[in-house]
């Protein structure tokens, strides 16, 4: 009974414990699927209706938050949320809280897949997969389009230009985000605006990280793994789908960590696990560094890894905490994030198109029935039942592979 009473922070009596919330939230990234939607969802259930920890206002204002500043949106809610009452420490062991339970599992899964890739019937697993997850992708960037993009013209532009460069480039650029959000807040902001409000003062210092070299020792390729995917954590806005394009074209395109099917396997790792789907770049991670080494050294790399992409979330949420109030309504800003998103959104769309032929065509633009046969009837699925769980229809992919592969491969 203890433990139920009211915590008095100064005046105000607050209706939980710090254990209680960090609990809770381990419970969350344990248990919660279905992706940045319905993890938001949850936390808004049972933590404003049904425990009323969170007061509505404030629930409002941690997603406003979320919604505007660099970070993967469920992620960072949980952190604002941890932070509404116990401050950065809460915000701290929240965050890890949420996060860790995932890490676990996707650094289990990447161990699996380092030590038992070779081996026929995980292949057939991720033929399946592979396609579903094209599909799921697809839907989640119609979805995006929907509600991001709206009837703007010129956010339409701006979605369709960075598609078009992601199609063509088949990788994508931090600079036309940027690049984007300052179109729209120059557009949108009348010129008599401060230069303090200017959307280019809200660009994350990330970013401006020097690209490294090709052949690297493993302390060179442990930075290399740093600084990109402190890069990746920085730009992450609103969906973690968002961060799919961006890792495409650098762990894929630039780099050359991994392939185009690996690519997709660790996508689709994403899917299957609990937690925020940005979680992923544990399993890139670790198979970066675990490959032909030891699990000390994959752990390191995971670890590294998932530090360095949820460090920027944490920090762009407890950073303008207490400011947010005060200045997150403004237009400059909010026109300066409308422009990041449609950006994000149109390389999201992009890569589904780029990610889609290489998984469903294998030599040049021969395709592979069987995987557009999944990858249809994902996208039917999907379309008709609004509330079926991503992980069941990735279960499902697995099983049919599993069922079909040796058929196809002989």
């Amino acid at each position: 009974m203890e433990d139920k009473l009211p915590v008095t922070q100064g005046a105000i009596a607050i209706p939980y414990r710090l254990s209680q919330i960090i609990n809770y939230f381990l419970k969350l990234g344990t248990t919660g699927f279905g992706g940045p939607v319905a993890l938001v969802g949850y936390m808004h259930r049972d933590l404003v209706e049904q425990r009323k920890w969170i007061s509505e206002a404030e629930y409002k204002e941690g997603l406003t938050l979320a919604q505007l500043m660099p970070g993967p949106l469920a992620a960072q809610l949980a952190i604002y949320l941890g932070y509404v009452h116990y401050g950065v420490l809460g915000a701290s062991l929240v965050g890890i809280a949420f996060v860790l339970p995932s890490f676990l599992m996707v650094l289990a899964l990447g161990w699996a897949y380092v030590e038992y890739g070779g081996i026929s019937w995980m292949q057939a697993v991720f033929y399946g997969v592979g396609a579903a997850v094209i599909g799921i992708i697809t839907i989640s960037a119609y979805k995006l389009t929907l509600k991001t993009i709206g009837k703007s013209g010129l956010l339409w532009v701006i979605y369709l230009a960075s598609a078009a460069v992601t199609i063509i480039t088949e990788s994508e650029s931090v600079w036309l985000f940027i690049g984007a959000g300052i179109v729209v807040w120059a557009i949108r902001t009348p010129p008599y605006r401060k230069p303090s409000t200017t959307a280019a003062s809200f660009a994350p210092p990330f970013l401006l990280a020097a690209a490294p070299v090709a052949k690297v020792t493993f302390q060179e390729l442990l930075t290399q793994i740093a600084l990109f995917f402190t890069k990746a954590g920085a730009f992450v806005f609103g969906s973690g789908l968002a961060i799919v394009p961006f890792l495409y074209g650098g762990v894929v395109k630039e780099y050359g960590w991994l392939n185009d099917q690996e690519f997709l396997d660790a996508v689709a790792v994403a899917m299957i696990t609990p937690g925020p789907v940005v979680i992923t770049v544990g399993f890139i991670g670790y198979i970066v560094t675990g490959r032909g080494a030891d699990f000390g050294t994959g752990f390191i790399g995971a670890a590294v890894a998932a530090l360095a992409t949820f460090l920027p979330c944490y920090l762009f949420t407890i950073i303008p905490a207490p400011y947010f109030k005060k200045h997150g309504k403004r237009p400059g800003i909010v026109a300066f994030v409308d422009g990041v998103t449609a950006a994000a959104v149109g390389a999201i769309a992009g890569a589904c198109i780029v990610l889609g032929r290489r998984t469903i065509f294998e030599n040049d633009w021969t395709p592979e029935v069987p995987k557009i046969v999944i990858l249809l009837i994902t996208i039917g699925l999907l379309l008709k039942f609004r509330k079926l769980s991503e992980p069941i229809i990735v279960i499902g992919a697995a099983i049919t592979g599993l069922i079909i592969f040796p058929f196809v491969r002989g």
